[in-house]
């Protein structure tokens, strides 16, 4: 890993709307600046996307961000990032994807001439990769129809570029649902970084090119995942919170590489990338119920540069379409934060602790994401030579943070959690610091025909 400290070295620096490395978009939105904006993510309601479906596809677009930046400018907004997470079809035809990143900018830019609302949309395309297996991670056709909705998109508008990369997928899914914590840093720490160094890359080249934002990736497919496993009860939750951890050495390569952030929503693994680069960060909590429950609904915003929500249809509620809805929900989280913020250090601080205190003790998940834990956990991320030994340390200091607060009685697991506890360390502190010694232990307990070796550049 390049860095090798802390930029973040105190958890009051650790706040939601102040990044080390803010980062300014085209029209003017300054993100880690000092204030929080909502990111709104939205999707189509359950319909077939065909030649004969085009049409009524684009209309839903073009709706959600026109009745959003309405309902943005009654709100006297700061400011509004629509996240355009593609779906399957707009990435294989990248001219879908392309055609609606260019409604969605038209609508902002009349928004903007109009009223003066700041609004910037993140183009997120699938990865298309995942659906081959075993994956062809660097030599598939697949990737052209990625990177042309990438820099195609670009041009057409979406200014901040992410990715839900999956390189060490088709290793992990398995391994969740065997609580196999070698095998996950495996996937995340040996695979998915040689993977993310390969793709971020060619995004951020593209970037650069064109003048836009590398923002970011996220370990949505591994550690996201692992939660929502978790909250069904078919895995540990003490799992799902190191897997989280975990998750963090593969999603700081894009920043390695040169992405700037915000990273993207769904990593909630962006704390401890704020505390070790200081870039800025998005983070979802409490409003992405409407894809996903969760356990840490207030104390994911702790840190947060954009506050966002997850993939809502855009389907019609009492009050008005569901992006809308989200939109002010959103707007009115932002707003209290935005205004401690204003009060000064003491108040903002004081918000944060009641956010922080609400969930920290309910759920080993949410208690990793306290900014004093962060701080502690990221220490040990940088500490080490090799991705697998931070990886490693700091999966294991999350463990040990674990284990102190349980034992304080602060906070209780059931006995089927607290039957993990060994093994989990035993099997993270079997893992050595060297990454080739890593790799020739992992090698024969694997089944190689799930993966291809050469595809990660071993």
């Amino acid at each position: 890993m390049k860095y090798k400290n802390l930029v973040i070295n105190t958890p009051e620096e650790l706040l939601f709307g102040n990044a080390p490395k803010p980062v300014k978009s085209r029209r003017g939105l300054e993100i880690g600046g000092g204030k929080v904006y909502p990111e709104l993510n939205f999707t189509l309601p359950t319909m077939t996307i065909d030649e004969s479906t085009l049409p009524e596809v684009y209309r839903h677009y073009r709706e959600i961000a026109e009745d959003a930046l309405a309902r943005a400018v009654d709100l006297d907004s700061n400011g509004v990032v629509l996240e355009f997470e593609t779906l399957l079809e707009m990435t294989r035809k990248p001219k879908i994807g392309i055609e609606i990143v260019k409604i969605m900018n038209e609508v902002c830019e009349n928004y903007y001439q109009k009223y003066g609302l700041i609004s910037e949309i993140r183009l997120t395309p699938n990865d298309l990769r995942e659906f081959e297996r075993p994956a062809l991670q660097r030599t598939t056709k697949l990737l052209d129809p990625m990177m042309e909705l990438f820099e195609k998109g670009a041009l057409a508008g979406g200014d901040l570029l992410s990715i839900e990369s999956t390189g060490g997928k088709e290793v992990s899914d398995s391994a969740l649902m065997m609580c196999d914590i070698q095998t996950i840093v495996f996937a995340l720490a040996v695979l998915g970084v040689r993977d993310m160094r390969f793709l971020w890359r060619k995004i951020v080249a593209l970037a650069h090119q064109h003048g836009k934002i590398a923002a970011g990736d996220t370990a949505c497919g591994f550690a996201n995942t692992a939660m929502v496993l978790a909250e069904k009860k078919y895995i540990s939750r003490v799992f799902a919170a190191l897997v989280r951890v975990i998750s963090a050495v593969r999603s700081i390569v894009a920043v390695e590489e040169g992405a700037v952030g915000p990273d993207k929503d769904c990593g909630y693994e962006g704390v401890f990338l704020k505390a070790i680069t200081g870039i800025p960060i998005s983070m979802e909590g409490k409003t992405s119920a409407c894809a996903h429950f969760s356990p840490i609904g207030n104390i994911s915003s702790a840190c947060a540069d954009l506050w966002s929500n997850e993939s809502v249809q855009n389907i019609k509620l009492l009050s008005g379409m569901a992006p809308t809805v989200y939109l002010e929900q959103l707007e009115y989280d932002v707003r209290l934060m935005n205004t401690a913020l204003k009060e000064g250090t003491v108040p903002a601080h004081v918000l944060q602790k009641l956010m922080v205190d609400s969930d920290i003790y309910t759920d080993p998940q949410a208690l990793i994401l306290a900014p004093e834990n962060v701080i502690r956990i990221s220490k040990s991320l940088v500490k080490a030579d090799s991705y697998v030994a931070n990886a490693r340390d700091g999966a294991l200091t999350a463990l040990d943070i674990i284990e102190e607060t349980l034992q304080s009685g602060q906070m209780t697991l059931s006995d089927m959690e607290i039957v993990y506890l060994p093994t989990l360390r035993e099997a993270l502190a079997a893992i050595p610091d060297s990454e080739s010694d890593f790799i020739e232990m992992m090698l024969p307990q694997l089944d190689q025909s799930k993966f291809i070796l050469s595809e990660y550049g071993l």
